[in-house]
């Protein structure tokens, strides 16, 4: 797949979610305003937070497709990992925010009872935020986005809190009025749940933290696959937005000449490339088999 179009797929993606994500708004905030419910409501203001996420991933994807440049030189995929860490902060937020309001509302006994207009917002935003986010997710993993998964996740998180507020509502609207903002303050535990997994997942692409194992061990394979390729002598690789930059250090026969490295390197390269559609760049170091060496390093 070409630079342009895993970009172009993710845009196409999260713009859909962001104009599903309006139209809920404004049914929920309108739903929980007239329908008397404050669960509702803070789901819609919920989706007003998530505006501000999802507009700064599609600035994210803006910027991260632009090729590498001066001041760059390793692309702009980073701010795919920025944008997952401000949805993280985004995410919290308002998780706390629900928290915090549904304790005030228990405390002093301010419960009312929701209409069923409140119960049918519920209803179809469960719907609607799952296919966003089985869609999402989807797509995400099949480009490698972090930005993307990690709007998928909201948009799971939108469904779980809407299944506690649709509980809640329900409840209220048959009399039990302090459901509602119990399912408010049950809802915003989960929301937090997800904000933290969101935010160390970003936080560990943006500190270099390593690819996983089996994508490492899947590298050291193919690369020895290669005719006069002795041995993997180390692989590192890190996330830039949806690439993996990947380092190789390989051992040949000291006695070949710098061309003939140089022709085993690039198709070991090839091969990668080829396999690897979310490899972004390749790094290759050559060390001589079997004689003492040192790599110099000051990490």
């Amino acid at each position: 797949m070409q630079r342009n179009e895993r970009f172009d797929q993710a845009d196409r993606i999260i713009k859909i979610g962001f104009w599903v994500n309006a139209a809920l708004m404004v049914m929920k905030l309108s739903a929980g305003y007239w329908g008397h419910s404050d669960a509702v409501f803070a789901d819609g203001i919920e989706s007003a937070c998530d505006f501000i996420a999802i507009f700064a991933t599609m600035m994210a994807l803006k910027l991260g497709r632009q090729p590498f440049d001066a001041n760059h030189p390793y692309g702009h995929g980073r701010a795919e990992s920025l944008a997952a860490l401000l949805v993280s902060v985004v995410i919290c937020a308002t998780g706390g925010w629900i928290l915090y309001g549904s304790v005030v509302s228990v405390i002093e006994g301010d419960f009312k009872s929701p209409g069923w207009i409140a119960v049918v917002a519920a209803a179809v935003t469960i719907i609607v935020k799952e296919w966003l986010y089985r869609f999402s997710t989807r797509t995400g993993k099949k480009l490698e986005s972090p930005a993307l998964l990690a709007v998928a996740k909201d948009h799971r998180k939108d469904a779980i809190t809407s299944v506690a507020t649709l509980i809640g509502v329900i409840g209220a609207y048959y009399g039990w009025g302090i459901m509602d903002p119990l399912a408010a303050g049950l809802t915003s535990l989960f929301i937090l749940h997800i904000g933290y997994q969101t935010f160390q997942e970003a936080a560990h692409d943006l500190m270099d933290g390593t690819a996983p194992a089996d994508f490492i061990d899947a590298l050291q394979v193919l690369a020895e696959s290669v005719e006069n390729v002795e041995h993997v002598h180390e692989i590192r690789a890190r996330r830039s937005g949806q690439y993996m930059i990947v380092d190789l250090k390989l051992e040949m026969d000291p006695e070949m000449t710098v061309k003939q490295s140089h022709d085993v390197a690039t198709q070991v390269k090839k091969l990668i490339f080829d396999r690897y559609p979310g490899v972004g760049d390749v790094m290759i170091h050559i060390n001589p088999h079997e004689e003492e060496h040192e790599d110099l390093i000051r990490l």
